[in-house]
């Protein structure tokens, strides 16, 4: 049976007002570190834009904290500063965890986003085993296309994720946009599970000479699994 394996990303434009009062549920997001790291939601205010995550230890004598030097990185590479941080200390203070299989629950909160912001991403700068989440979606109408293209990729083959994919590309226009990289990414892989290695060429090609936010991290992702050209 054909799986297909997911990943998620996204960007835009910046005005400069705060954006009122906007919450998005389990938004799709680029791609993510560590794997049991998940984003739930996103509350957006006037005051203060907070992130509420969950992590799932899975070693014996696990242990997770969040440096304060935690950033969200704006579409034009600005970052905001964390202002708080609930539930999980603050490094090198540890939470410790009990057991495999527990759960953490925390929030994260930084300064308003600018009106218009429609993706962000979240990076820990630490010494080592920092946590980050890339291309956190916030827009509606994208997170709605985004479902629904991939719950079609989910049950179609090769051959035709490799139309859906590029389909995706020329209808939603996006030029620099954060989404754009996760969508060569999956659109490569298509190619070559349908054995098309020419057609994954030209789009590997394209992706490593376009301005792609992250576009090196989608080219290392591609190269770890063997597919370089």
């Amino acid at each position: 049976m054909f799986k297909f394996t997911v990943y998620i990303i996204i960007l835009a434009s910046l005005i400069c007002k705060p954006i009122n009062g906007q919450v998005f549920n389990k938004p799709f997001y680029a791609s993510k570190s560590p794997e049991t790291l998940e984003l739930l939601r996103v509350e957006m205010s006037p005051q203060a834009t907070t992130l509420y995550f969950t992590l799932e230890n899975t070693i014996t004598g696990g242990y997770f904290c969040t440096d304060k030097r935690t950033y969200l990185y704006l579409p034009d590479r600005t970052k905001q500063k964390l202002l708080k941080a609930s539930g999980i200390p603050y490094c090198p203070e540890l939470h410790k965890f009990l057991g495999v299989g527990e759960k953490l629950y925390f929030e994260l909160s930084f300064p308003p986003l600018p009106e218009g912001t429609e993706w962000i991403d979240i990076v820990e700068q630490c010494g080592g085993n920092c946590y980050w989440i890339y291309g956190i979606v916030l827009d509606d109408e994208l997170n709605k296309k985004l479902d629904e293209l991939f719950k079609a990729a989910e049950v179609a083959g090769p051959e035709e994720n490799i139309n859906l994919f590029r389909r995706f590309l020329d209808e939603a226009g996006m030029r620099n946009h954060g989404i754009e990289g996760m969508i060569y990414y999956n659109l490569i892989n298509a190619a070559l599970d349908a054995g098309d290695k020419v057609e994954a060429m030209i789009w590997y090609n394209r992706l490593n000479r376009s301005d792609v936010p992250r576009k090196e991290e989608y080219i290392k992702m591609l190269n770890e699994k063997g597919i370089k050209f």
